[in-house]
């Protein structure tokens, strides 16, 4: 499993890094996560806001810092 956290890195994005990391944690799984803070890497993905998850390819939030129980959501 690949899971990005767009941003530049504010509070926000960090608090949803650590919120993924709990969210793998609490279902048991692992991930590789990829924190993308180049502006011209996110305009890709085509959100018009961060902090952005993208789960496998998939943009999965934009906008909000998702709770670890919603994540999990996302991963199972």
């Amino acid at each position: 499993m690949e899971i990005k956290i767009l941003g530049s890195g504010c509070a926000k994005c960090k608090k949803l890094e650590a919120n993924v990391m709990k969210a793998l944690k609490s279902v048991g799984k692992t991930a590789v996560i990829d924190h993308e803070k180049d502006i011209n890497e996110i305009i890709k993905y085509n959100i018009m806001a961060t902090p952005g998850l993208v789960i496998d390819g998939k943009v999965v939030s934009t906008g909000q810092v998702l709770s670890p129980k919603a994540i999990e959501a996302f991963l199972n």
